[in-house]
C-alpha cells in the first residue's frame, strides 16, 4: 500500500479563520481538549476535500493508524452525547443574535421543507444580510409535506432562542394553515404565510 502525503491538508491551518472566535470559545467549553483538536482537524478536512463522507474523511485523516481505525475514530467522535444541535448549535445561534441583532428589532425566521431524494427535511433559518442562516433542521420520517403537529413541534424547539426578540415566521404555501396561524398568534409571534392563489381572507364585519 502506498502511504499518502497528508501534509498539504495538515498545513492548511489558515482555513480555521473561517471559524469565528465565539464558535471556538463555545466548542472548547463543550468538548475535551482532545475532541476539540480532533474537531478542528475534521473542519480543515471538510474544507479541503469538500466531501461529507466518513470514508473520505478517514482516508484523508492525518493519523498514523489503519484506515479502519481512523473511520471508527470519526464515528466515535460523531457519537458523543453532547454533540447535539441543542448543546452545540443553539448557544452559538444565541451568541450570533446578541452580536448582530438588537432586541427591539424584528427578526425574520423562515420555515421551509426540502427533500434530497428520499431525505425529507424540515428547516428553520434566520434571514440575515439577504441570506438564510440555518437554525434547526429535522429529518421527517416520511415523504411529502409536513403537518401542523410537526410544524408546531419544530418551532417550539427554537422559540426559547428568541425569548428576548420579536420574530416573524415566514412560510410558503405549504404552511398557509389557519391552525398554524392561530397557534402563532397565541404565542404572540408575527407571521407571513403565503396563500394559494385560489384562497381568500375574510375580514370581520
Amino acid at each position: 500500500m502506498i502511504e499518502k502525503d497528508r501534509s498539504k491538508i495538515v498545513n492548511k491551518t489558515y482555513l480555521l479563520k473561517m471559524l469565528p472566535l465565539f464558535y471556538q470559545n463555545h466548542l472548547r467549553n463543550q468538548l475535551s481538549s482532545r475532541d476539540f483538536i480532533f474537531l478542528k482537524i475534521l473542519i480543515i478536512l471538510l474544507q479541503s476535500i469538500k466531501k461529507v463522507s466518513i470514508e473520505k474523511l478517514a482516508n484523508a485523516l492525518p493519523l498514523g493508524i489503519k484506515f479502519e481505525s481512523r473511520r471508527k475514530r470519526i464515528q466515535r467522535f460523531l457519537s458523543l452525547q453532547n454533540l447535539t444541535i441543542e448543546n452545540i448549535w443553539f448557544p452559538i445561534i444565541s451568541s450570533f443574535l446578541k452580536t448582530y441583532f438588537e432586541t427591539d428589532k424584528l427578526v425574520h425566521v423562515a420555515i421551509d421543507r426540502t427533500n434530497w431524494g428520499k431525505i425529507n427535511l424540515l428547516v428553520t433559518s434566520i434571514i440575515w444580510d439577504k441570506r438564510a442562516f440555518p437554525i434547526h433542521f429535522e429529518l421527517l420520517p416520511k415523504l411529502g409535506s409536513s403537518n401542523i403537529n410537526e410544524q408546531r413541534s419544530h418551532l417550539s424547539k427554537i422559540m426559547p432562542i428568541f425569548k428576548d426578540y420579536k420574530i416573524c415566521i415566514l412560510g410558503d404555501r405549504e404552511f398557509c394553515s389557519v391552525r398554524l396561524a392561530k397557534w402563532l398568534s397565541e404565542q404572540s409571534i408575527y407571521f407571513c404565510l403565503r396563500l394559494k392563489k385560489n384562497e381568500f381572507i375574510e375580514v370581520k364585519k
